[in-house]
């Protein structure tokens, strides 16, 4: 039986908006037919036939249906391999009416085919597709016929098509040819324009989608059809007054003679202009002068303002009759990124100002939600990114492996104050020239820029992810004499085309041709400098595995740290649905298959095993769940020391290096449940790291370390004022809660943005005047006060020894009361002893604690819980386990 979507039939005030309206008689000729829903799915030979929803994939289709488990289960991603060798046809069925069908322009729509496609219209070609990342429009007027109408999508293997594309490419190699073993992957990904990780990652699977993953519909219309609004404001420093660069992208069917009213009336500005839309697809722009005695009201990255906006409101007429409408919101801010001599230091600086205002970008890298973009509901990206901004952060960094995010991201971006350094979908690559591949990509960005050139979230474009890296350290083993061939096809990709489009295209944001790069020194250099990881230029990826993450000197100083981390394990509550009992041991062939990163496993219990001892439990399961532990342990204490110093950095230069203004830690989020870099889990559970970010990125921090013997203490601040604070440190003994003795600082006034020393003391001249202490015995715990002597910022610790050489360190007996009032559930601790590292866990109660992983030094601690569905004090006490370090030994 034929399935028929259920269409749905609309007058369109315009495509932005999505709404019914009544507007003239003349206006009501654009009409839209949804051809979302039902329909049906085959694979290439008929053995499968189900129905399948639209948006979606094959691989979602065929789980609703129960031909497959969840993909995700134990071994699954190399069980259903099969579903990206195998071509697949999505068929539907609709009907038109004869209003439709005497339009004079009707397109079929494609929003995103994911990826290589053939699509007819009653058995008639209409269209090719090789782009995931771009929307298809097909002219379907004269193919329209009475009764049903056979609509069909044959896609092709992603994983056989780009091994086609990469044969044909004969003349030289386009590498890397494959994923490393241990990822489990296909190969030839820089062959086809789609989701790069989609073919593995080293932190993902191998889960090639195929499928119709955006909407699908008829957009009818005689006149004119509005296809993109978008709006620039732009800033003259010199006359002191903003304009808004207001584009319509215009489909007209005839030439036609048309006002266009533009305003933004809660600014008193508008602008009405007489236009002649030519025939086809073109665009247009105008300007908008904003009327010099409003005040203009700016978007500003969360912990620096709000986030206000205004309504413009775009109208067309045609002798009268209001022929297109609609509005969008404008959001007024601009970005600058500054690279310019240092003073005492070699190189340029690499630091961004919005609205003049230079901002300590806090954060960390985006990767795509699910490996199944049709599962990436609005809930999940809420909360991922309200996670982010929860955690003190105020920018992130959509990964160039990944997917253009849709738009509901950009829009809680927006409307949440983050930052989004947004690259282009190119990673770890080389990537053909080819005239069609080029061409295609040449389209995408046009679209794409278009599409979210709109968002002040969005504060730079990046071309690509580590490609410029890759050419100049030889990533590919590329002979020296054919080098040449390969910068030459990077500078035509990334300068001659997307940077020359993005140029064309969007006015208000600076693009960077790589991460990590040296910005204007690379360009010098001809766009591949020598050495992209030069601290003393550009943003830097770091990470190394075999040094002590403790120790502060392994860490670059560079001027912008983009990417950097740890990986740790998921909670035992993530894995255990999509695990066995048998699965639940470090050494099983489950937990080698689910680590994609070489020898990442024992890179973890190495690093944990440097300052903690490793668990040892004869019982199976529990040292399976104290490892869990002690790699997020582990994980958030790497993090945060070298977090904690690129914060340190920001405004001193030693030996040249410094100046650091911005670190977006590796990864935020997972695409299944597996070992990864991430501070937050697959389905929303935080990370013991993510509750460090709490308070390693909060507005004002004490940073504590030592040099020399010698201890310091910095004062961070990201406030726009002034502060007059000191240090306060209370020493501890491991065997007490009661403080040793406590050392105050003298009060310092520490400017707004910027990091002092607040604190120093020779180490062995501290401890002599706390009388009983020794490295071993003791450890350290400060924070700041400020001339009120209130706290200011989080109470942070510093361990003058490893953990697993501690002295009189205690089992703590901690007990918990599970309590509930007016705003919410709460956890009463009680503790015998100081307690490092305490880990509250509710299994699979969804929700997360006020403060987590912390190191308790009282007797008493109140932590909050917030529930994300209805939970019961019985329910919550029922689940809570609680684990410290010495519960792992």
């Amino acid at each position: 039986m034929t399935q028929h979507p259920q269409p749905v039939l609309c007058v369109l005030l315009s495509l932005a908006l999505g709404v019914c309206s009544k507007l003239s008689p003349f206006a009501a000729q654009h009409l839209e037919l949804s051809l979302n829903g039902k329909w049906r799915l085959s694979s290439s030979n008929g053995s499968l036939s189900l129905p399948a929803q639209v948006p979606g994939c094959v691989h979602s289709a065929l789980l609703q249906q129960r031909y497959i488990q969840d993909p995700y289960f134990r071994f699954n991603d190399l069980s259903y391999r099969w579903i990206a060798l195998d071509n697949w046809t999505y068929t539907t069925t609709f009907t038109v009416s004869s209003q439709i069908r005497a339009k004079q322009k009707v397109l079929l729509v494609f929003d995103g085919v994911d990826t290589v496609s053939s699509i007819s219209l009653n058995g008639i070609v209409v269209g090719r597709t090789d782009n995931m990342f771009r929307r298809y429009d097909l002219s379907v007027r004269d193919l329209l016929q009475d009764g049903d109408n056979l609509l069909q999508v044959r896609l092709l293997s992603p994983v056989l098509y780009a091994l086609e594309r990469r044969n044909a490419h004969s003349s030289y190699r386009v590498p890397p040819e494959c994923p490393p073993d241990v990822q489990k992957g296909e190969c030839h990904v820089n062959f086809i324009r789609k989701e790069q990780s989609s073919f593995s990652w080293d932190w993902g699977p191998s889960f090639p989608t195929v499928g119709l993953w955006k909407d699908v519909r008829l957009e009818v219309f005689d006149v004119l059809q509005l296809i993109q609004l978008s709006s620039l404001p732009l800033y003259n420093h010199s006359s002191s007054q903003w304009r808004l660069q207001v584009e319509l992208l215009v489909d007209a069917v005839p030439s036609t003679s048309s006002q266009v009213e533009l305003s933004l009336s809660e600014l008193d500005s508008e602008r009405t202009v007489h236009t002649q839309f030519l025939q086809g697809r073109l665009k247009y722009s105008f300007t908008v002068h904003i009327n010099q005695s409003s005040k203009v009201d700016l978007w500003w990255p969360s912990g620096h303002g709000s986030q206000p906006f205004y309504h413009l409101t775009a109208r067309v007429f045609q002798d009268k009759d209001l022929i297109l409408s609609s509005k969008s919101k404008v959001y007024f801010r601009t970005v600058d990124l500054i690279q310019e001599p240092i003073v005492g230091s070699p190189g340029l600086s690499f630091y961004f100002c919005i609205n003049g205002k230079l901002i300590f970008l806090k954060g960390s890298n985006w990767i795509p939600a699910d490996s199944f973009q049709d599962r990436v509901s609005p809930a999940v990206l809420r909360n991922l990114l309200q996670s982010s901004v929860d955690a003190n952060m105020n920018a992130l960094r959509v990964w160039g492996g990944g997917v253009y995010e849709q738009d509901l991201f950009y829009s809680i971006c927006d409307e949440l104050g983050i930052m989004v350094w947004q690259d282009f979908m190119f990673a770890c690559a080389m990537y053909p020239t080819e005239d069609d591949f080029i061409q295609t990509v040449r389209e995408e960005v046009i679209q794409q820029v278009r599409r979210l050139k709109s968002h002040p979230s969005i504060i730079i474009w990046s071309g690509n992810n580590e490609n410029e890296a890759a050419l100049a350290t030889n990533w590919f083993n590329i002979p020296a004499s054919q080098t040449p061939t390969y910068i030459k096809d990077y500078v035509k990709l990334y300068v001659d085309n997307i940077r020359t489009i993005v140029q064309e295209e969007d006015q208000s944001r600076p693009f960077l041709v790589s991460s990590p790069t040296n910005g204007a020194e690379s360009e010098q250099e001809g766009w591949v400098a020598a050495d992209p990881y030069d601290p003393h230029f550009g943003d830097v990826h770091f990470y190394s595995y075999s040094l002590d993450c403790w120790d502060w000197r392994t860490f670059p100083r560079t001027r912008f740290a983009s990417e950097y981390g740890f990986q740790s394990w998921p909670s035992f509550s993530t894995l255990q649905p999509i695990s066995i009992p048998e699965d639940w041991s470090f050494d099983s062939n489950f937990t080698s298959h689910r680590q994609h990163h070489n020898s990442g496993n024992q890179q973890m219990l190495q690093q944990a095993a440097l300052h903690f001892n490793l668990p040892n439990s004869t019982d199976p399961l529990k040292r399976f769940k104290d490892s869990i532990y002690i790699t997020q342990v582990m994980q958030a204490q790497c993090v945060k020391t070298q977090t904690e110093f690129y914060r340190r950095s920001r405004s001193e230069i030693i030996e040249g290096k410094g100046h650091t203004l911005g670190a977006l830690y590796w990864q935020l989020n997972d695409v299944w449940q597996a070992p990864s870099w991430s501070s937050i889990e697959f389905g929303g559970k935080w990370k013991m790291l993510h509750y460090f970010a709490q308070d390693f990125f909060a507005p004002v921090v004490s940073v504590g370390f030592e040099d020399d013997d010698t201890l310091f203490i910095y004062a961070v601040s990201d406030l726009s004022r002034d502060l007059k604070l000191r240090a306060v440190v209370n020493v501890y003994s491991w065997s007490d809660l009661d403080s040793v003795c406590t050392l105050t600082s003298d009060q310092l006034l520490v400017s707004g943005g910027s990091a002092a020393v607040i604190f120093k003391k020779p180490l062995a001249s501290l401890l002599s005047r706390c009388g009983r202490c020794t490295r071993l015995t003791c450890l350290l715990s400060f924070h700041l006060e400020d001339d009120r002597s209130f706290q200011q910022g989080p109470t942070n610790h510093h361990f003058l020894c490893s953990p697993k050489d501690a002295q009189g360190l205690q089992r703590p007996n901690i007990t918990a009361k599970v309590q509930e009032d007016k705003s919410g559930f709460m956890v009463i601790l009680h503790s015998d002893s100081v307690a490092p590292f305490v880990w509250l866990d509710v299994e699979y109660v969804p929700g997360r604690f006020s403060s987590n992983g912390f190191l308790m030094l009282s007797r008493n601690k109140t932590i909050r819980f917030d529930a994300w569905q209805p939970t019961s004090i019985a329910e919550l006490s029922r689940s809570l386990s609680i684990t410290t370090l010495i519960d792992v030994y």
